[in-house]
């Protein structure tokens, strides 16, 4: 495909793609991001389940840096879950101020400490219909950490996730339920958490929400969006982070 300034532009999917063709296209899609992305992962810092857990559900509306930046304080004051369903609201408010909504999040955290204890024995459970019992996790905190700590395969529909699904053209849906059973379908099981990370990781580093890095993205011969990022691949790559 040429544009009208006579710059190559890769071939987009075409509209009426067939459910085989699309199968085929997000596997090469995910095959294509494991290689621009080799080092994909969760970028949040744990060392258990249970760290893992509250670290999820503080990334909530901050970042991951500055969720690892709290996080090792937190665990060495309430290093499992009847300590920090113990603790006072007051000092577990003063170690998370930094991450904002402070309060909501300690109320979040610990709640979730205590029907770990009361329910659950004090023990992250590996199941997602237990997981999404805890208050405060949705289906996206529990496939992080079904995904990441206990190695079971789960779609994390973030708001990447989600805005990459449309561009892509691998859900229409504006559900993350019913996105997280669109991409299931195209994707292998074995490659759920992957794929997750690599399209995070694409999110962040080259599809961003409003000026995407169309010229530098490995993904554009296979993408129905590309164009509405720049194009020029010089200043696309000047865009590029990580």
């Amino acid at each position: 495909m040429t544009s009208t300034d006579g710059t190559r532009r890769p071939s987009a999917p075409a509209a009426d793609e067939t459910p085989l063709a699309r199968t085929r296209r997000a596997r090469r899609i995910n095959r294509t991001l494991a290689e621009r992305y080799p080092d994909a992962r969760c970028e949040l810092d744990f060392r258990s389940p249970f760290e893992l857990l509250v670290a999820t559900v503080l990334s909530a509306q901050t970042t991951d840096v500055r969720v690892n930046l709290t996080t090792p304080e937190l665990f060495a004051r309430y290093p499992d879950p009847a300590t920090l369903a113990a603790a006072d609201p007051e000092e577990v408010e003063q170690v998370l101020h930094p991450l904002g909504f402070f309060r909501a999040k300690t109320r979040a955290v610990q709640g979730l400490s205590a029907a770990l204890v009361e329910r659950f024995g004090g023990q992250v459970p590996g199941r997602l219909v237990d997981l999404v019992t805890l208050p405060g996790v949705g289906r996206k905190t529990a496939n992080v950490v079904l995904g990441n700590a206990f190695g079971v395969p789960g779609l994390t529909v973030d708001t990447h996730m989600q805005r990459l699904s449309h561009r892509l053209g691998l859900s229409t849906s504006d559900d993350p339920v019913a996105i997280e059973t669109d991409l299931g379908a195209l994707v292998e099981r074995a490659e759920w958490t992957m794929f997750s990370h690599r399209v995070i990781f694409h999110g962040r580093r080259t599809c961003f929400a409003r000026r995407p890095a169309c010229g530098a993205c490995p993904v554009a011969g296979m993408c129905p969006s590309y164009g509405v990022g720049e194009l020029d691949p010089q200043k696309a790559a000047a865009l590029l982070k990580g």
